[in-house]
């Protein structure tokens, strides 16, 4: 198994933990999702393997979760798959699957124990601040 995140190039914590997977030395699978989508049977073992729900996974800020009327506790898991399936963006992001393990890597940081291999240099965020260090 080869490392593969679930990449939006437009979010800064996505690009960050790209930045982290990178300075490990490894060059991960990366997979925009948000153009190529979801598959039912592809969400279901994603939010297994890294110990996830529906609801857990939802990004509710920055998409339609809201207006789709997601946010209400009633709505079932499979009803918020269906929604991620429409709108990839539902989603939250990004999701890292290494030999180790799998994540939903909010914040950055929780990159870090899937890693493949030890770091081989800082890393910041795009604001200066420090992720890790080696």
């Amino acid at each position: 198994m080869t490392t593969v995140i679930h990449h939006n190039p437009d979010c800064g914590t996505s690009r960050n933990v790209l930045a982290v997977i990178r300075a490990s030395g490894t060059e991960p699978t990366v997979i925009a999702y948000l153009q190529t989508g979801w598959t039912r049977p592809q969400l279901l073992a994603l939010f297994a393997a890294a110990d996830l729900t529906p609801r857990a996974a939802l990004r509710t800020s920055k998409s339609p979760a809201e207006e789709l009327g997601l946010l209400d506790q009633a709505v079932s898991d499979d009803a918020l798959i269906d929604a991620m399936l429409a709108h990839p963006v539902l989603v939250n992001r990004p999701i890292v699957c290494t030999p180790k393990g799998v994540a939903l890597c909010r914040p950055s940081e929780a990159v870090l124990p899937i890693l493949e291999n030890p770091l081989t240099e800082p890393v910041y965020k795009e604001d200066g601040t420090l992720i890790a260090a080696p």
